[in-house]
């Protein structure tokens, strides 16, 4: 394993665990920590972030580009897992099935349209 990788497999797994920690403290009343949730949460972003750039820059790859399509594919990724996310809230939660279905499956078009847009088409 190479020391970049490894690198990035521990500061990862740091981060989403400072991540996911975070967001059970924030969301869950029971533990009366929503503050200190929030801050855990950011961290683990901020160190995933981090995570992220200190990989690039072991493995020596040019910056990351800001680009049309790549900001359309991240929001578009986003839009999607939100309404499917939306989607089982309203079957599991709000006993509401075929609104929660039909925006599920709206969730699940928008994440398959991730291929075409990130690949395009070729013949």
């Amino acid at each position: 394993m190479k020391k970049s990788s490894f690198a990035a497999l521990v500061l990862g797994t740091i981060s989403g665990m400072l991540f996911a920690l975070g967001m059970c403290m924030a969301l869950l009343p029971e533990w009366n920590a929503f503050t200190q949730g929030i801050i855990f949460g950011s961290l683990g972003i901020v160190l995933g972030i981090v995570t992220l750039l200190v990989w690039r820059k072991m493995e020596k790859k040019a910056p990351i580009k800001v680009s049309g399509k790549g900001v359309l594919g991240i929001a578009v990724g986003i839009a999607g897992a939100l309404l499917l996310g939306v989607g089982m809230c309203f079957c599991m939660v709000w006993d509401k099935m075929v609104v929660g279905i039909i925006v599920g499956i709206a969730g699940i078009a928008a994440l398959l349209s991730l291929i075409p847009i990130i690949n395009g088409f070729k013949d």
